[in-house]
């Protein structure tokens, strides 16, 4: 009995101890009491900072890092007057490593070894390649009185010819200018492709057909659609497969007919040459040169491996102007060649 009321008083004890636990637990916290809040002071503004300007990425110099680094060497020859033999040498290695090509290095060496460098051999380049860039560069975008004005696009695939296309349509629409694409480039698949994702980001229209559809028709139908919408300007892609194939050749030339009748007029005919190819560039220009009547060059890649000589062989030897250059990716990476900007960024200190 007595182990009885043990256990009963534990058992009381127990359910009691739990009891005093759970009321604590609910019993509510005490409030805690907040700072009270400091008022704003008041701000006066007197003056607004401008907004910073965003940068458009680097100068023309650090595009061209690999065509300004063969030209190095040449910058660091300090002398004047006549040069020794050392330093001639040093001069014709890196011109025509730079691209130059042979003929233009030949005439600068025999200058340098007549005249020296009164003005250092840096200086005496730079005469040199300027006066071998004054071709006139200017690019026409209006045609005959009732006329479309347009602009075909030659070139091998690879190139970037067509991303060129899309380009030069950002830049003319950002210019005012309404512009129709023509996907004459037929036998590429993805060529259309590309020429429409260019439309819809830039808000051009655009002609295409199917697949290995004649591309004289394409280009037909977009002046007609040009016409009619009162268009600006009309920007042809062509096919660029097999350079020295004369199937090719002969469909350039039936192209520009085609693009030069009524109501169309080829005003620019743009050979487009990738860079980093070098002196095989000049050779794909030439395969190109009598079926399309080429009337200037854009040369794409200009920032990467190419060597920027190029652009001088390119003039001096086939008496074409570069208009355009590509040196990045965006679409105002494209730029107006300016020979004198070029130049500079090669040949400054």
């Amino acid at each position: 009995m007595i182990v009885l009321w043990i256990v009963l008083a534990l058992v009381v004890v127990v359910i009691g101890l739990v009891l005093v636990v759970r009321s604590r637990r609910r019993r509510p916290a005490s409030p805690v009491l907040s700072a009270p809040r400091v008022a704003m002071p008041d701000v006066l503004v007197t003056q607004v900072a401008p907004r910073p300007e965003i940068d458009d990425g680097p100068g023309l110099d650090r595009r061209l890092a690999a065509s300004r680094t063969i030209f190095d060497r040449v910058r660091s020859i300090t002398s004047v007057g006549a040069l020794s033999t050392e330093q001639l040498d040093v001069v014709e290695e890196v011109l025509l490593r730079s691209d130059v090509g042979v003929s233009t290095t030949n005439a600068l060496l025999e200058q340098l070894r007549t005249d020296g460098a009164p003005a250092g051999v840096a200086g005496a380049i730079r005469e040199a390649l300027m006066s071998s860039l004054t071709a006139d560069r200017s690019v026409r975008t209006r045609a005959d009185e009732g006329r479309v004005p347009v602009w075909l696009f030659v070139g091998v695939n690879g190139v970037g010819k067509t991303t060129t296309i899309g380009k030069l349509a950002w830049h003319e629409t950002q210019a005012g200018r309404s512009v129709v694409l023509a996907a004459g480039d037929t036998f590429r698949a993805a060529a259309a492709d590309q020429l429409q994702l260019w439309a819809d980001r830039t808000g051009a229209d655009i002609v295409r057909a199917a697949e290995g559809a004649d591309p004289g028709s394409v280009i037909h139908d977009a002046l007609g659609r040009a016409q009619a919408r009162h268009a600006d300007l009309v920007l042809a892609d062509t096919a660029g497969r097999r350079a020295n194939s004369t199937n090719l050749l002969d469909e350039l030339a039936k192209i520009r007919r085609v693009a030069d009748r009524g109501p169309g007029q080829v005003v620019e005919t743009f050979m487009v040459l990738d860079a980093t190819t070098g002196q095989n560039a000049l050779s794909q220009a030439r395969e190109f040169l009598a079926a399309a009547e080429v009337t200037g060059i854009v040369l794409t890649k200009l920032d990467g491996t190419a060597r920027g000589g190029i652009v001088v062989a390119i003039e001096r030897e086939l008496g074409i102007p570069v208009k355009f250059v590509g040196v990045g990716e965006r679409a105002k990476d494209l730029l107006v060649f300016d020979p004198t900007a070029f130049v500079d960024s090669l040949l400054s200190a």
